[in-house]
C-alpha cells in the first residue's frame, strides 16, 4: 500500500473519527491516509524527531482465516527487514517496525503527493518529458535497490509516489516493500506475488527471477503513464496472462501523439517476453531513458530548462566525481546551485574574500596573475576551493582574477550548502579537493622546480 496523501489529513479524519486512534505506539495520530486489504495507513507525529511519518498498521484478519493472517505476517516481516538499510533519494524511508502482538505496524517516510495512479488516465496524463524523467529516477532507485540484493516484485504506479511541489510534480519515490524478494535472506519467501497487469511472464511462472523482471514492470507502468492505458487489459484473469505470455505490445507511436520511434523502442525492449532480450541490468535501462533527452527524441514542454537526469548524466562524466556514488551525486544535484555564465564573466577578482568554490561542468576560464595567464582550466576541474579551504581570513583572499573564456556551466557551493550534505558526500569532496591540490602542486613543480601558492 502506498503511503502518500491523497486527500488533507484533516478532512479524512473527520470523515473517519470515529475510527481513528489518538495514538499509535509513541506516535500522535493525526489523520488516516489509506486502507487496505491487509493494512491500514495513518499520518503520525514523531514529536522526538519533529517530523510526520507515515503509519502502516496490518489489520487484524476479520476472516479468521489463518492464511489471510500469514500472508500478512510475511508481508510485514518482508517489510521489517528493511528498517534503516535503504537510503535513496527515490525511495521511501522504513524508519520503524513495530511487532505489536495484535496489530504490528512500519514506520516510515511521509511523502505530501499522491500516487502515480490517477496519471494514468486519458484525461490526466503527464507530458512525455516528465514521464521520461520519472522513469530515469525510477530504474536508478530500482538499481540501487537491487544492489542491496532486493527485487521489489511489484512496481506499479500505485507504489510509486508522486512528490508534489506547489501542485507540480517535482520527484519521486518508490514505496511498499511488502513483496520484495530478498535474495541474501535465508527465509522461505512468498513466491508469485506481484499486480498482474504489470507483472512479467517469468514472474508469472514463479520461478527465479532477476533484476529484468522488476525492469518489465517499470517498462509496463511507462507504458501505462504513456498511453493512458494499461500495457494489456482483460476481464478474465486467464485471458490477461494470456496476453502477457503471447502478445506483442501495441506500439506507443499510434497511441500518443510526440512519441517517438526512440522512446517506443526502448519501452519495447523492457518490455520483450523474454528476459534475455530486455535490457541486461538497470544501468542499461536507465542509461537509454536518460539518451532520449540527450539525443532530443523526448519533446520537450513545461520544463524547457535542465532536467535532473540530465545533470545526474553530466556529473558522471566529471573526473572531480568520478567516486561519487548513485546516492551522493543525487545529493549533489540536489542541493547544488548550477548557474550559466557568459564570455568575459569574473568569477573571481584578486583580493576579493572567497566564501564558494565552483566545479565547472562545461566551458572553459582562465586564470590570471597581475594580468599574466597562469592556467587554463575545463569541464571536470574546480576553482576557487583554496580561498574556501584556508584557515585564515588573509588566505581566504582571492590571489588570482578567474575569467570565463568559454561560456560556462558551473555547480557551486557555499560553506552553508556543504554542510547540508551527508557526512559521506562531504568526505567525497574532501578527497576530490586533496586530488586536485596534489596535481596542482606536482604541475607546480614540473614548471617551476619550487613550489608555489596555488591559485
Amino acid at each position: 500500500m502506498s503511503v502518500a496523501l491523497s486527500a488533507p489529513a484533516s478532512a479524512e479524519a473527520s470523515a473517519g473519527a470515529a475510527a481513528l486512534p489518538s495514538h499509535i505506539g509513541k506516535y500522535r495520530i493525526l489523520g488516516r491516509l489509506g486502507d487496505g486489504a491487509t493494512s491500514e495507513v495513518f499520518l503520525g507525529y514523531d514529536d522526538f524527531q519533529r517530523r510526520n511519518v507515515a503509519i502502516k498498521r496490518v489489520r487484524s484478519s476479520t476472516t479468521g482465516d489463518p492464511v489471510d493472517g500469514h500472508y500478512s505476517e510475511r508481508f510485514f516481516a518482508a517489510e521489517a527487514a528493511l528498517v534503516g538499510r535503504l537510503q535513496h533519494p527515490n525511495v521511501v524511508q522504513i524508519f520503524d517496525a513495530v511487532p505489536d502482538p495484535v496489530a504490528p505496524y512500519l514506520v516510515m517516510e511521509y511523502v505530501a503527493g499522491s500516487t502515480l495512479r490517477p496519471y494514468c488516465r486519458a484525461d490526466q496524463l503527464l507530458s512525455l518529458e516528465l514521464v521520461v524523467e520519472i522513469g530515469f529516477k525510477c530504474a536508478m532507485a530500482l538499481g540501487y535497490v537491487y544492489r542491496q540484493g532486493l527485487i521489489h516484485r511489484d512496481v506499479k504506479p500505485a507504489n510509486l509516489l508522486a512528490v508534489l511541489t506547489n501542485g507540480t510534480i517535482t520527484d519521486v519515490k518508490i514505496s511498499d516493500f511488502g513483496s520484495v524478494l530478498n535474495l541474501g535472506s535465508d527465509v522461505t519467501q512468498i513466491h508469485r506475488v506481484g499486480s498482474l497487469a504489470y507483472m512479467s511472464p517469468e514472474q508469472l511462472d514463479g520461478g527465479t527471477i532477476d533484476c529484468r523482471a522488476d525492469i518489465y514492470s517499470l517498462g509496463a507502468v511507462l507504458y501505462h503513464l504513456i498511453a493512458g492505458r494499461p500495457l494489456f487489459d482483460a476481464q478474465v484473469q486467464s485471458a490477461m496472462m494470456h496476453q502477457i505470455y503471447n502478445v506483442k505490445p501495441a506500439s506507443l507511436i499510434g497511441l500518443r501523439a510526440g512519441v517517438t520511434a526512440g522512446l517506443d523502442d526502448v519501452i519495447q525492449k523492457a518490455l520483450a517476453k523474454q528476459p534475455g532480450e530486455r535490457y541486461s541490468d538497470w544501468g542499461e535501462f536507465a542509461n537509454a531513458i536518460s539518451a532520449l533527452v540527450t539525443t532530443q527524441q523526448v519533446p520537450r514542454g513545461q520544463f524547457q530548462g535542465v532536467l535532473d537526469s540530465e545533470r545526474f548524466t553530466l556529473l558522471r562524466t566529471l573526473e572531480f566525481f568520478q567516486n561519487f556514488g548513485d546516492v551522493e551525486l543525487w545529493e549533489v544535484v540536489h542541493r547544488a546551485k548550477w548557474q550559466r555564465f557568459h564570455f568575459g564573466h569574473a568569477l573571481y577578482r584578486k583580493g576579493e574574500e572567497g566564501n564558494s568554490f565552483h566545479i565547472i561542468a562545461q566551458g572553459e576560464v582562465e586564470v590570471f596573475r597581475d594580468g599574466k595567464k597562469v592556467a587554463q582550466l575545463g569541464s571536470g576541474t574546480s576553482v576557487g576551493e583554496m580561498a574556501y579551504l584556508a584557515p585564515s581570513a588573509e588566505l581566504k583572499r582571492h590571489s588570482t582574477d578567474v575569467i570565463v573564456t568559454e561560456p560556462a556551466t558551473t555547480i557551486s557551493f557555499t560553506p552553508e550548502t556543504l554542510l547540508q550534505l551527508s557526512p559521506n558526500t562531504r568526505h567525497l569532496f574532501h578527497d576530490s579537493f586533496i586530488k586536485v591540490l596534489v596535481r596542482r602542486l606536482h604541475s607546480a613543480h614540473e614548471a617551476l622546480a619550487h613550489p608555489r601558492r596555488i591559485f
